[in-house]
């Protein structure tokens, strides 16, 4: 079940922990006293984020740039943390990116990007940092994160909903494969449902977008969204009990059962949701 009950004194690894789900997944790892390494491209950002991580509690929080969506940037920094502080006891996955844009308007490049960040930084990261933590024996946790568009898509985000549904695929099988090598190292495969995040600040849209739509989706996930510590707090718990799953959010777990109950009435219900949140603009 790859428990960690006691995360004082552990020491975690977070991705994309300058901002959002990732600052506030080291804020509450650090309130349960782990040791909290934070990783993310924006240097500046990072000591500012590192200030409020040790502020909420970390006996310790180490920074390291890092691109998740490169080979030699993982490995370099999979070497120092090693050599800085050994295995990791928790590695979150949540470094990922987001588009918005119809599938004829989303560029290869973009494809390209989106699965190289979400997916590949995912296969990376574990790569060069599941190996030492198998070695180092006891109960140990990587949490991956994906959305509710792991299981559930919406119009107009395509390779956003292939890369997600890649993700939960991928912690799937390598639960099994450790699993059947009876490893004492658990994945837990965090699906968000909506989060009210600046998903889309500063970033560029699908020509078919409209302002309407941004605007729309802003406000939609103002009023309809959780905060990122709702996520953060979830994640705590659920590595805690060595949860397998963790659907946390508004729509999180509605849109993972009702896909079980029927895809074809849960599709029908994603359209008429996303006029109402301007994925589809009405």
């Amino acid at each position: 079940m790859s428990a960690i009950a006691s995360l004082h004194g552990k020491v975690v690894l977070i991705t994309g922990a300058a901002s959002g789900i990732g600052l506030s997944c080291a804020q509450s790892f650090a309130k349960q006293g782990a040791r909290v390494i934070i990783t993310d491209l924006n240097e500046a950002a990072l000591e500012a984020a590192r200030q409020l991580v040790l502020a909420a509690g970390a006996p310790s929080c180490l920074t390291y740039v890092c691109d998740v969506s490169n080979e030699a940037s993982v490995n370099a920094c999979a070497t120092r943390v090693q050599s800085d502080v050994g295995a990791l006891d928790v590695l979150v996955n949540n470094a990922g990116i987001y588009y918005l844009g119809g599938f004829m308007e989303t560029s290869l490049e973009m494809w390209q990007r989106m699965f190289q960040v979400n997916l590949m930084g995912i296969v990376l990261m574990c790569r060069a940092f599941l190996p030492a933590m198998k070695a180092a024996g006891g109960p140990r946790r990587i949490v991956n994160i994906g959305s509710l568009a792991s299981f559930l898509g919406a119009p107009n985000i395509t390779a956003y909903c292939a890369s997600k549904h890649a993700v939960l695929g991928l912690s799937d099988v390598l639960a099994m494969e450790l699993a059947a090598e009876h490893s004492p190292v658990g994945i837990t495969r965090v699906c968000p449902g909506i989060i009210n995040t600046p998903l889309l600040a500063g970033k560029t849209v699908g020509a078919n977008i409209t302002q309407r739509q941004l605007l729309q989706q802003q406000e939609y996930y103002r009023t309809h969204g959780c905060t990122p510590d709702v996520v953060a707090n979830g994640v705590v718990k659920a590595v805690q009990r060595g949860d397998d799953y963790c659907f946390v959010g508004p729509k999180a777990k509605m849109g993972f059962w009702g896909t079980r109950l029927s895809r074809k009435l849960a599709h029908a219900m994603s359209i008429t949701e996303s006029t109402q949140s301007g994925y589809l603009d009405a």
